[in-house]
């Protein structure tokens, strides 16, 4: 059977797992104090121009999102996000599991902007009793977002300083954001984002690797003892050469860029071939995450050979599915999937 279920039912790259097995015997001490942790780190401070950045490997999304929410956030501040976020929909409460409310603001195409966030700080604080209210402490973006779509550098931008006009930190969950950096609509390049957001992640588990996620603080702001809250919250991996060897393949050779262009390459074929056959998508998405518009009882004799998500109900006959590339796919997989349809 077929998957385009999500971008990460595949293992890890050959290059990740040779790595693997080549470091296996060494001896290294733990918890990410290793050698080929500081490597990646390197390498990685070099990729965004940022040698004040503070890096710090950590096992999945859901983990990264919940201790970086709840480090940074004091206990009466809650998280600005669409309503469409990762951190409002899927991760199961973790955030509110951790103590803190998400705030949630309407999406367009999975984006917040600007003015929104402005409005709600400036409406807040307006308030007479702001402080009987869960304040705004962060505002949490994806790149890119559920929809697949991109923030531009000027909406990032424009971001970044409402961010910093009212003091509070502009976070970045990039679970795919090699997927987003390849994409041919993308005007922002890792070194915009170190720049501009106070925090971010470089994501792995859905680009390449076994799992793992690359913290980034850009402003020489990780918290005091931050390695303890890691620990506290179960993201510490005792053999933290795991994460560290992952990440030194990763970003060396370019791998990282260059398998993420794949997942792109392949998208487009994907959807091409599905306009020229009459499909209709629901957004135009300009990197792995492809959505169409589809019959559901050809949605019915699909599912019998090929594996994708469900996203929404369209109409009475037809639903909203979401197609996932990754560093993976073939042009083989995809060429089989555009016969069957």
């Amino acid at each position: 059977m077929l998957s385009f279920e999500n971008d990460y039912s595949e293992g890890a790259h050959e290059k990740v797992l040779q790595l693997l097995m080549e470091t296996n015997m060494v001896q290294e001490s733990g918890y990410g104090s290793d050698s080929y942790t500081q490597q990646a780190i390197e390498k990685i401070k070099e990729r965004l121009d940022c040698p004040e950045a503070e890096i710090k490997f950590l096992v999945g999304g859901t983990q990264t999102n919940q201790i970086v929410i709840t480090t940074l956030l004091k206990n009466y501040e809650g998280v600005l996000a669409a309503d469409t976020g990762h951190v409002s929909t899927h991760e199961a409460g973790a955030i509110e599991a951790g103590g803190h409310k998400v705030l949630t603001l309407p999406h367009t195409l999975g984006k917040i902007d600007a003015s929104q966030v402005k409005d709600y700080l400036e409406t807040y604080y307006a308030d007479p009793v702001y402080q009987h209210m869960v304040a705004p402490g962060m505002v949490y973006i994806s790149q890119p977002t559920e929809y697949g779509t991109l923030y531009s550098l000027e909406e990032l931008t424009a971001l970044s300083a409402v961010c910093r006009e009212y003091e509070i930190p502009l976070y970045m969950d990039g679970a795919r954001l090699g997927y987003g950096l390849m994409s041919k609509e993308n005007d922002v390049a890792l070194v915009d984002i170190a720049q501009l957001c106070d925090v971010f992640y470089i994501g792995a588990t859905k680009i390449g690797a076994l799992c793992g996620e690359a913290l980034v603080f850009t402003k020489k702001n990780m918290p005091k003892h931050f390695l303890s809250s890691i620990k506290q919250h179960g993201g510490l991996l005792a053999k933290g050469r795991l994460l560290g060897v992952q990440f030194l393949a990763l970003f060396s050779d370019n791998l990282y860029f260059d398998i993420s262009q794949n997942a792109i390459d392949m998208a487009e074929l994907l959807k091409t071939g599905f306009k020229e056959k009459g499909y209709k998508t629901l957004i135009d998405s300009p990197t792995n995450q492809q959505f169409f518009i589809i019959d559901n009882a050809k949605l019915e004799e699909l599912s019998e050979k090929v594996k994708f998500s469900f996203w929404e109900k369209y109409d009475d006959q037809h639903s909203v599915v979401r197609f996932a590339t990754s560093w993976a796919t073939t042009e083989e997989a995809v060429a089989e999937l555009l016969e069957m349809i």
